[in-house]
């Protein structure tokens, strides 16, 4: 009696574990409907809501909204130019929300790129109504960040001077040279940066400053004084 007692119960429990498994399944199909419709939010100022949604659309086409992996729409999303961050979340009861955060771009980097506020290069994408005050940056491969923060060091110390930085350029081999108001270019070299800033800045101060408009560029690469090109002349002036 008691064997039998046991046995209904067991049977019970199977039959109750087999409802509720048909009653889940019917409920994920209920609710895993296909997606009807994707909001975008975000602070942007770059990028139009048709590019976005032109280049979203496919992360959900075909998909359900249950059975989609966020975290995959999410990490594809942020391929997209101009994306630095995505946040993806359903909403109820066949809809995606995108949470977008644009890369803020610092400067032009090779040509071709921009620079984050990381240093990290970018491609710019559909984008044309860029701040045309932009600094013009270069470097080897992966020097983004160090390129960025000696363009900082370079406008903290020339600011003084009523000098902007509007290029700057770290060769292969290691040497800088950067460009002051659209014109003068000031080669520095490898080695001693700081004494060869120094010895500019000094130059600027008690000569340079006031013929700026007759120099093509400044050569500090000496270990004394600076040699500078002028305008229509093919030989530099060495100067103390």
């Amino acid at each position: 009696m008691k064997e039998a007692g046991l046995r209904g119960a067991l049977l019970g429990l199977i039959l109750f574990a087999v409802l509720l498994g048909a009653g889940g399944r019917a409920l994920w199909i209920w609710l895993d409907r296909p997606i009807e419709r994707v909001s975008i939010g975000g602070d942007l100022h770059y990028v139009s809501a048709t590019y976005l949604q032109r280049n979203l659309a496919p992360l959900v086409s075909g998909e359900t909204w249950l059975s989609i992996d966020l975290d995959q729409v999410r990490d594809k999303a942020r391929e997209i130019a101009w994306l630095s961050e995505v946040k993806v979340s359903r909403e109820w009861p066949n809809a995606l929300r995108f949470k977008l955060f644009e890369q803020v771009p610092v400067a032009h980097w090779n040509d071709d790129k921009l620079l984050n506020t990381h240093g990290e290069p970018f491609s710019p994408g559909p984008v044309d109504d860029l701040d045309k005050s932009l600094p013009d940056l270069a470097g080897p491969k992966g020097s983004g960040p160090e390129v960025l923060a000696y363009h900082d060091l370079l406008l903290r110390r020339l600011d003084m001077l009523d000098l902007h930085v509007t290029q700057l350029r770290l060769e292969d081999r290691g040497a800088w040279r950067f460009q002051v108001n659209d014109g003068v270019w000031v080669m520095l070299g490898r080695t001693d940066l700081e004494s060869r800033l120094a010895r500019f800045t000094a130059a600027w101060q008690r000569q340079l400053g006031a013929q700026a408009s007759q120099i093509r560029y400044i050569d500090l690469r000496y270990p004394n004084g600076v040699a500078v090109a002028w305008h229509g002349e093919t030989e530099t002036e060495a100067m103390e």
